[in-house]
């Protein structure tokens, strides 16, 4: 088995340019790099992450926090940051965390404690008071998706614009009866995301003088927004447009609406959020908000912060933008 003394000999370098190219960290020649890189291929040679954590005092890895595994947006997030990590020869350590205390009071008190890591990335997450001093106590770099978390680096979509948009988008065809397929107001309030899509949605209908602003709750699935949608347009003054506060439930949306023999766009426009890769099967008018680009984005934050930049506090911006594909259009007159 081939070890670094012999890719320095095959290179015709020292064993410590050979650990600065492998690394990425210290000064290399691009030339000198690629000839260690083209060595080590031609042996074998594998850096031994052991070894690699005892010289540099780094584990290689990185924690990634998530409250959901099997909703589309979080997977998507996820590989995003996945494919940024591993380009670098990072790995990623996988925490889910529900909302029962216990379990979360593991994961921050123990779990991410117990196993090494060199940052922490959170997805979406609303964090107390406790959790975020428990974070900011590992003393490593720390990134939030989205998440009001005042405390640490977060990088999150305007997600108050994005109700306002989606809103104003089915205003401009002229609808006034529209639906709001979302955040229930007495349970989800405050500054999360679903909370701020009906806020958003709330504020246009407001400006443009529509009083009858129409709700109905779901679970950001397609089975709840299929089920919400079916209670929306069963009523005798059923809406016109129905704004799902995520692709999935918008989905669903389109499922009740067939299943009632109706025609989307032409008796129910449809609008979503997420940029889902079913919605282009679907015909989905949506709210892109390029889930994987995020992931991508926030591990470029840590990695920056591992390499010595200053930590960027406060609120990042991620992008979005209006991809009409169909299912919204004027009503019927």
């Amino acid at each position: 088995m081939a070890g670094i003394d012999d890719v320095a000999r095959a290179a015709g370098v020292s064993t410590a340019t050979v650990s600065r190219a492998l690394s990425g960290r210290g000064p290399v020649s691009v030339a000198t790099r690629d000839r260690v890189l083209a060595a080590a291929e031609r042996l074998g040679y594998v850096v031994s992450a052991s070894a690699s954590s005892l010289a540099s005092g780094r584990t290689r890895a990185v924690g990634v926090v998530v409250p959901f595994l099997d909703r589309w947006f979080f997977s998507t997030v996820l590989a995003g940051i996945s494919d940024a990590l591993v380009r670098k020869g990072y790995d990623i350590t996988l925490y889910s965390v529900s909302a029962d205390p216990a379990e979360r009071r593991r994961v921050f008190d123990d779990h991410l404690r117990r196993r090494r890591i060199d940052a922490v990335i959170t997805i979406a997450l609303e964090l107390d008071a406790e959790e975020s001093a428990s974070l900011s106590g590992l003393d490593v770099p720390i990134v939030a998706i989205a998440g009001p978390n005042p405390l640490v680096t977060t990088l999150t979509v305007d997600d108050l614009a994005v109700g306002r948009l989606a809103t104003t988008h089915l205003l401009g065809l002229g609808h006034r009866r529209i639906t709001h397929i979302g955040a229930d107001a007495a349970i989800d309030a405050g500054s999360t995301v679903p909370a701020l899509r009906r806020r958003g949605f709330e504020q246009v209908l407001a400006e443009a003088g529509v009083t009858d602003a129409r709700f109905e709750p779901a679970d950001f699935t397609i089975e709840g927004g299929s089920a919400a949608a079916a209670r929306a347009l069963a009523a005798s003054d059923a809406p016109t447009a129905l704004f799902a506060a995520s692709d999935e439930m918008a989905i669903g949306a389109i499922l009740a609406a067939r299943d009632r023999g109706l025609r989307v766009p032409h008796d129910v426009s449809i609008i979503g959020v997420d940029g889902h890769e079913l919605g282009r099967w679907f015909g989905l008018t949506t709210v892109d908000q390029f889930a994987r680009g995020q992931g991508e984005r926030a591990a470029h934050a840590v990695l920056a912060e591992l390499d010595g930049a200053e930590p960027a506090r406060g609120r990042g911006t991620l992008p979005f933008e209006l991809v009409d594909r169909g299912s919204t259009a004027a009503p019927a007159r």
